[in-house]
């Protein structure tokens, strides 16, 4: 494994230590590869996904342009937002497993608080 993996791999144990999903408020986890987006709304005392969304869903899938950008990732996180809500969630405790707060993750953290849930 590269030491690049090996770091990645820490900071997000480090971050699944005090982030933890409930049912009153489950955990929105953030998956970032070169071509797509992932979100989902996780509950850890069951083990159960509530809610998710990416960048191959059919409504983001259908726009035109690279889908693992700053606009899909915004895309991603009102997408995911709206599917919480519907499910009845609106706290969440945000997991950026272990990547940096900025760029795709920033955008995609921002949208979803601006569609409606709180974290």
């Amino acid at each position: 494994m590269s030491l690049k993996i090996i770091g990645k791999a820490r900071r997000q144990e480090r971050i699944r230590k005090r982030v933890s999903g409930t049912a009153e408020r489950p955990r929105l986890s953030v998956y970032r590869s070169l071509n797509n987006v992932y979100a989902q709304i996780i509950d850890d005392t069951k083990g159960v996904t509530l809610a998710a969304t990416s960048t191959l869903d059919k409504e983001i899938k259908a726009t035109a342009g690279h889908k693992g950008n700053v606009e899909a990732a915004k895309k991603v996180g009102q997408m995911i937002a709206i599917k919480a809500t519907a499910a009845g969630i609106k706290k969440v405790v945000f997991d950026r497993s272990g990547y940096r707060y900025h760029g795709s993750i920033k955008a995609l953290a921002e949208a979803s608080r601006e569609a409606g849930l709180e974290f």
